[in-house]
């Protein structure tokens, strides 16, 4: 070691670093108060079909107008950059951001680029970050929205390794600093329930909450199922502010989001109940399929067609089928698909 650092001999004049005295001191802007800040990374977590897209569509509208954000705190206008990989423009996005209120005309998708053969490729991250800024600064966005990150990342990128997030997500950070425009990530959750620390539950390396400088949760409100909860789980650069309820309404089959107030509720104790739930929804899925195949080989499908009348969710049934090491097997050439229980499970 002592003869690797002998080696080594410092640059007669350094070119690189910045005294701090050259600095000029400014202050954290911020899109929506205390909550997404200008220039920075913001996740906003949650588990599928709680509206996380629709809060994002919610907020991209209100910006396009300039209106007040859901807390009441002062609107920010500007445009807005929307990379949706999950729903289609014509039939979802517009429709919905209509019903909210928005200015189409500052809304910009970016969800693919065109190839050299004329077809269509999805933008990813790092790669196509110089595509993204382009656009940023034709609209002078102040939001991009990425909807979810997982869609978006470089297939050279690992997500569930740190390192490998980081030096995706730093060239992206940097950007946005430079370039003064928020970014909002959507994440699903991880399946884990044994932790509700909100900051290791979001899907992929807990590097993509270290990089970003505020992170929230939407999850059901325990107290009304009919409404949810979001609430700040990371606040680097304000304090953290109340939890807000809201509810998802349909006008003609296009849901929009109503904001209901404030709650109690705080992200530990939200997370810390979806994980009891998972937990007893999974038993009783687990005693339902163990009840479904205890006299022998059961039709899958009517198995799932039962679980659904008993208001057993589809992702817990597989996730219980599993637990339980359950056998999937073809019935016949033109069968369906047949569920067994193995040998060993009673």
């Amino acid at each position: 070691m002592s003869e690797h650092i002998a080696e080594i001999v410092p640059l007669a004049k350094p070119t690189i670093g910045v005294r701090l005295s050259s600095v000029q001191p400014e202050r954290v802007e911020w899109l929506w108060d205390h909550r997404i800040p200008l220039g920075k990374i913001t996740v906003l977590d949650g588990d599928p079909g709680l509206g996380k897209s629709l809060v994002s569509i919610d907020l991209a509208a209100r910006i396009t107008r300039g209106k007040r954000m859901p807390d009441g705190s002062p609107g920010f206008e500007g445009d807005v950059v929307l990379m949706s990989a999950e729903d289609g423009l014509g039939d979802t996005i517009r429709p919905r951001l209509e019903l909210a209120g928005a200015n189409l005309d500052r809304v910009t998708s970016l969800a693919t680029l065109p190839t050299n053969e004329g077809q269509e490729r999805v933008a990813v991250i790092p790669d196509d970050l110089p595509h993204i800024i382009a656009v940023v600064q034709e609209t002078a966005a102040v939001l991009v929205i990425i909807d979810p990150l997982m869609a978006f990342l470089s297939s050279r990128i690992n997500a569930h390794r740190d390192q490998d997030v980081r030096r995706a997500l730093a060239p992206l950070a940097l950007a946005a600093n430079k370039y003064r425009f928020a970014v909002l990530i959507i994440r699903h959750l991880n399946k884990s329930s044994t932790t509700s620390n909100p900051l290791y539950r979001g899907g992929g390396s807990i590097g993509i909450g270290g990089a970003a400088r505020s992170a929230m949760v939407v999850a059901e409100d325990p107290d009304n199922r009919d409404r949810r909860i979001i609430a700040p789980t990371k606040s680097n650069l304000g304090p953290r502010t109340a939890s807000l309820v809201y509810r998802i309404e349909a006008d003609d089959d296009t849901p929009r989001i109503v904001w209901d107030g404030t709650s109690d509720h705080g992200a530990e104790t939200l997370l810390a109940q979806s994980s009891v739930e998972e937990r007893s929804q999974r038993t009783m899925a687990r005693d339902f399929i163990r009840e479904q195949l205890a006299d022998g080989p059961a039709e899958g499908k009517a198995v799932e067609e039962r679980a659904a009348e008993l208001d057993i969710k589809h992702s817990t049934l597989w996730r219980a089928k599993n637990d339980l090491k359950v056998i999937s097997r073809k019935s016949g050439f033109s069968g369906g698909w047949v569920w067994e229980l193995p040998k060993n499970v009673t």
